[in-house]
């Protein structure tokens, strides 16, 4: 209802996981075992920002290490400890603390769990049209297209 003026309310933990944990392609998909994402921007009907309650598990990763062309990033770290990893270095981060990557910087980065114990964060990032993803790690570029993402090796090859 576009103009129900209701809010929509929901715990984060009752927020169904996404169904794909990945949506990188092989063989980067499998990677990412220990990884749980709650889409609560989808879940809430936003379009010009997402929003995903993320945990780690122990030794899990966020992401690929990668950059944005034009999507900002933002998270904030609910509960636990996680390693920030980009271009300028490995920050350990813990409950209340925060990073921001603005777009175009081509400071890539990455969390990971190097702790016991599971850590949650919540990951915001803007829907603009026209993103490029770069992967300075892995060979692997993504664009964003349609509103969806599509995979190209470096060479321009699609996955």
């Amino acid at each position: 209802m576009p103009n129900d003026p209701t809010p929509t309310v929901a715990l984060a933990t009752d927020v169904p996981v996404r169904v794909k944990p990945s949506n990188y392609p092989e063989p980067f998909a499998s990677r990412f075992a220990g990884r749980i994402k709650r889409p609560l921007g989808n879940h809430f009907g936003l379009r010009n920002f997402g929003v995903n309650h993320t945990t780690l598990g122990p030794g899990a990763i966020s992401a690929l290490r990668h950059a944005h062309s034009k999507q900002d990033e933002f998270i904030y770290v609910v509960s636990g400890r996680v390693w920030l990893e980009c271009d300028t270095g490995t920050w350990e981060l813990g409950p209340g603390m925060s990073a921001g990557f603005p777009s175009g910087t081509g400071n890539a980065h990455r969390f990971v769990n190097r702790s016991q114990e599971e850590a949650t964060y919540l990951e915001v990032g803007d829907r603009t049209l026209g993103d490029d993803a770069t992967y300075p790690d892995d060979d692997l570029e993504a664009q964003m297209v349609d509103g969806a993402w599509a995979f190209f090796h470096k060479d321009g090859r699609p996955y």
